[in-house]
């Protein structure tokens, strides 16, 4: 008998009601609270209120080893225009800020989904120069990618550590590290967090390249083709995610993948028949899992998504 084939949401603006929460009772398997958006001031209202109206399972989705823009407005920039990241500054600058200092001349930052890139010119004690080498919008809390080398993070920033402080109190059982790069950080997260679920997040060229011991140190896994995009480069997706479904399944893993699957239902009540088809492809492969992340955090139709979704997964269920 196939096992059942789990839809994994995020919560934000969108789904964090009364309604939502209410259906996603018989709908959905896990419901992702993402670190990265959440203020940890809110973190323990948030949980009480999920728990007040639905008993799905709550998932912390740690920030991890990732770099983000810290900026105080949206602004569209041009190719050949200059622009300043400072250490301290209300403006514009990086999270968290110790990268501030990890960051040289020559570094190639590529930011956020539409399109900037920065080239670093010049580094000083209390601002870095950059220009713009590729147009597009500056926007606040995306992620941003050093293209030309790996530059070392913490495995978990310190809002992290007082998140997983926080979800203990409440006996939240899921935890994801993001960004899992080697077993060696994989170690650490287990320790930290022992008898409880983890699902380890694939979304770096790090990730692929230790694939192997990465699967051997886990049970349940997260190919997150967003941020695996902008790692090696988007038409290399479709290969990654083959590779690594394959190879868990092979180790009996269980592989969940996220990003993009209803991507038109942000704003439309009705997916593209591309999106359907990259579904039930990635179902085929052997996928345990679909996530939808914008869909429901900040898209228009929510519950709609979720449904069709579940559309989706019983037609593939019913003819294979």
């Amino acid at each position: 008998m196939r096992k059942k084939i789990k839809i994994f949401c995020t919560l934000g603006p969108s789904s964090l009601n009364k309604s939502f929460l209410k259906f996603s009772n018989k709908n959905v398997s896990l419901l992702r609270l993402n670190m990265s958006h959440i203020k940890l001031s809110k973190l323990a209202s948030t949980i009480k209120y999920i728990m007040r109206y639905s008993n799905v399972p709550i998932c912390i989705d740690t920030e991890g080893s990732q770099i983000r823009t810290k900026s105080s407005k949206t602004k569209f920039f041009k190719i050949n225009n200059l622009l300043n990241i400072y250490k301290s500054n209300n403006d514009f600058t990086l999270y968290p800020n110790y990268v501030f200092d990890k960051l040289r001349v020559g570094d190639i930052l590529n930011i956020g989904f539409r399109g900037l890139v920065l080239k670093i010119n010049r580094v000083s004690r209390k601002v870095i120069k950059t220009i713009v080498t590729n147009p597009g919008y500056l926007e606040n809390n995306k992620g941003v990618h050093v293209e030309n080398r790996k530059v070392k993070l913490n495995y978990l920033t310190e809002k992290d550590i007082e998140s997983i402080k926080i979800a203990k109190k409440y006996k939240i059982k899921y935890f994801a590290l993001s960004f899992t790069n080697n077993h060696r950080d994989m170690i650490k997260f287990n320790n930290l967090l022992k008898n409880r679920i983890k699902i380890f997040k694939l979304e770096t060229k790090n990730a692929l390249i230790n694939i192997k011991k990465i699967l051997n140190r886990g049970d349940k896994f997260l190919i997150d083709r967003g941020d695996l995009s902008k790692d090696i480069s988007i038409e290399m997706i479709p290969i990654a995610q083959r590779k690594i479904i394959s190879l868990g399944k092979k180790m009996k893993k269980d592989i969940y993948v996220a990003t993009n699957f209803l991507e038109s239902m942000l704003e439309n009540n009705y997916p593209t028949r591309g999106e359907v088809n990259d579904i039930y492809n990635t179902l085929e492969l052997g996928s345990k899992g679909l996530v939808l992340a914008a869909e429901t955090a900040i898209g228009k139709f929510p519950i709609s998504s979720v449904k069709f979704l579940k559309k989706i997964i019983k037609i593939f269920i019913q003819y294979n």
